[in-house]
């Protein structure tokens, strides 16, 4: 019984043996094929990707893959071996679909940091801005989109009011890289940030952080085909329409009710106190020389 599990086994492992052989020699033949095909056709093997991959995914074996791609269009910064694209761990910096070829200016270098600043074009910026679910046009505005912004701001001058503001565009066709810390394009889903990063020059970053100081600083949505720009007028409050129409001032009439004169008052007071108190019921008046004086009769005959 022994002998016979071990005969199995060895069988079964002489069989594994010959479908590893079988396996690893159709797939050499199968490269031996495409390089022939490659040698024979005027084409170069390149490399290319597998499956989506999103910012920040490691290049391994499991996503891309040689292909055949024509010599005379191989795109610049091509990998023509795996090992190169994998070398160092690198990460994509860019999204990537289904067959496209991997490019040096895809991915990061060696070392494998997918850092925002990599993404940056040479000369370029990038500055990060204070938005809300208005400015940021409801959370519509990601990373890869492109917009205007546009400064709301107090009219200088010692004349200017609270209410007399102006809207000016600050910076035409500019490329969000970032909302708050996500830098991934496929991101389709509004989401509503704190924080815009836009890549602009060195001109137009010293414009940005000097209009965060002096105003509050809003995103307009715009099509990325669109590539006109041009210099736009000041918008006042006036240009809102409805010049002219104002509410005056409500002044609330009060009646006044005016004191008496304290004069008159005492003087009705001092001669009300002079005034001899008129007798009740008979009375008479006796003379002495020059003064008189007014005595009272009771109604039983006596004073």
């Amino acid at each position: 019984m022994r002998g016979r599990n071990l005969l199995i086994i060895g069988a079964a492992v002489f069989l594994a043996a010959i479908a590893v052989f079988l396996v690893n020699s159709y797939f050499s033949g199968y490269e031996r094929q495409q390089e022939a095909v490659a040698q024979n056709e005027s084409v170069s093997r390149i490399v290319v990707v597998t499956q989506d991959m999103g910012f920040g995914t490691a290049v391994t074996t499991t996503n891309v893959r040689l292909a055949n791609w024509p010599a005379g269009s191989v795109p610049a910064g091509a990998f023509t071996s795996i090992e190169d694209a994998m070398q160092g761990g690198r990460v994509a910096l860019r999204p990537m679909v289904i067959g496209e070829p991997v490019l040096a200016a895809k991915v990061s270098g060696e070392g494998g940091r997918a850092s925002l600043g990599s993404l940056l074009p040479e000369d370029m910026r990038a500055v990060s801005i204070p938005v809300n679910a208005v400015a940021g046009v409801g959370g519509f505005v990601r990373a890869g989109d492109v917009v205007d912004v546009m400064l709301t701001r107090q009219i200088p001058g010692d004349g200017a009011e609270r209410t007399d503001q102006m809207t000016t565009v600050v910076l035409e066709n500019v490329q969000v890289l970032a909302i708050d810390q996500v830098a991934d394009e496929n991101a389709t889903e509004p989401t509503i940030g704190q924080t815009a990063t836009l890549q602009t020059d060195i001109y137009g970053s010293q414009k940005l952080s000097l209009a965060t100081q002096i105003g509050s600083l809003s995103l307009a949505l715009r099509n990325i085909e669109n590539q006109t720009v041009g210099a736009t007028a000041p918008v006042l409050a006036r240009d809102l329409g409805g010049a002219g129409i104002v509410i005056p001032e409500r002044r609330r009439s009060a009646v006044r009710v005016s004191a008496p004169s304290a004069a008159p008052r005492a003087q009705r007071s001092s001669s009300t106190s002079r005034a001899p108190a008129r007798p009740r019921g008979p009375s008479m008046t006796v003379v002495r020389g020059v003064e008189s004086e007014n005595y009272q009769v009771k109604r039983n005959g006596g004073f």
